[in-house]
């Protein structure tokens, strides 16, 4: 592959705004190289972040208009982002943001039109890269391993914290992911019921205790005995997991703690299943890497087995939306990006779906 240069940009279960990637991508000899140029992460307004929140509660025609003018804001922000550093870009690759996610119907809805995207920023888009898995049988997520596989190889585990915890690791030649269960929506959940964006650092959360009932419903989640390729979606959050924080009495601090700990102890059990050497690393994304009480947490749990290593922070923060960029260059040469290892699908395949300006 030539040298790519791609605006990735990554809206994720988190709610927390769109983050928007300037990065160069080729392959050398010794495998696949990437570079970061720009970077910028631009917070949902509180009307914005309320009606993405909401969006699985609108009608189909309120939905599709909301899908047209977000799919326009992102175009907007996107020419911004290239005008304000002057950027020779090839191309843009969007994740959308995800509203629906229900694999086992056959369909999955990220919104942000690439045609009004493409429209507002006047560049070639790439977006859609998971509705041809899911039609192809598979789960349409993870989609982040394919990046994981190319770019992080090195380490034995890759886990993201975003609104979702998930994993990605090799196994037999074969690249495993999926959705262990729940990280930061949880916590952000928790929070912003006492107005509060998020807990920084997770210092509430340290000052808690954890609570045994909760924390064995939690535990108890039928979710986290199915076998993968597996996926969860806001609507499973929704349906199981807000009923049995809110119907909890206790304190913030207290809620917070319990899951730190429930969060956690499900990604030891995945890790511990899965290690085969004394000694593994485990590159921590997204989020909840800068959670500081939960990777202490997480590192507590897991023993000296496991290395939980956190990267620097633009690696942290922009990971996705680099993996997204990736994925668009990938698309645009045909190559395969969704591997049917990690989402179940009948094959692997080039997904994504090409818009241009007019």
């Amino acid at each position: 592959m030539k040298l790519k240069k791609i605006v990735g940009l990554m809206s994720g279960t988190s709610l927390d705004g769109l983050d928007l990637v300037y990065c160069h991508i080729w392959k050398a000899t010794e495998g696949w190289t990437f570079e970061i140029k720009q970077t910028k992460s631009i917070p949902y307004s509180p009307k914005m972040h309320e009606e993405l929140k909401r969006a699985i509660l609108r009608s189909a025609e309120d939905l599709l208009e909301l899908n047209a003018t977000y799919g326009t804001w992102l175009g907007e922000q996107t020419k911004a982002f290239i005008v304000e550093h002057d950027l020779e870009v090839d191309c843009v690759a969007s994740h959308g943001h995800t509203t629906h996610h229900r694999p086992e119907k056959g369909f999955t809805f990220q919104i942000g039109s690439g045609q009004h995207l493409a429209n507002a920023c006047g560049k070639k888009v790439v977006c859609d890269f998971r509705t041809n898995d899911v039609a192809l049988g598979g789960q349409g997520a993870p989609l982040v391993p394919i990046g994981d596989r190319l770019f992080f190889e090195q380490y034995d585990f890759c886990l993201n914290l975003g609104g979702i915890s998930n994993i990605s690791f090799e196994k037999e030649g074969l690249r495993l992911a999926y959705d262990i269960g729940l990280a930061n929506m949880i916590l952000n959940h928790i929070t912003q019921k006492q107005g509060l964006s998020y807990d920084g650092g997770g210092q509430l959360a340290r000052k808690g205790r954890s609570n045994p009932e909760m924390l064995s419903a939690l535990n108890a989640l039928e979710y986290y005995r199915l076998p993968f390729p597996k996926s969860i979606g806001y609507e499973w959050f929704v349906e199981k997991v807000i009923p049995i924080v809110d119907s909890t009495s206790d304190s913030m601090e207290n809620l917070l703690n319990t899951s730190i700990h429930h969060i956690c102890e499900q990604i030891t059990l995945q890790i511990k299943a899965n290690t085969k050497k004394p000694k593994n690393t485990l590159l921590v994304t997204g989020g909840g890497a800068l959670n500081d009480f939960l990777i202490d947490t997480l590192q507590k749990k897991l023993g000296d087995s496991v290395e939980v290593v956190i990267p620097s922070k633009i690696i942290i923060e922009f990971k996705e939306a680099l993996v997204f960029a990736l994925m668009g260059a990938l698309r645009l040469d045909h190559d395969i990006n969704v591997l049917c290892s990690v989402t179940g699908a009948k094959r692997d395949s080039s997904s994504g779906v090409v818009f241009l300006p007019s």
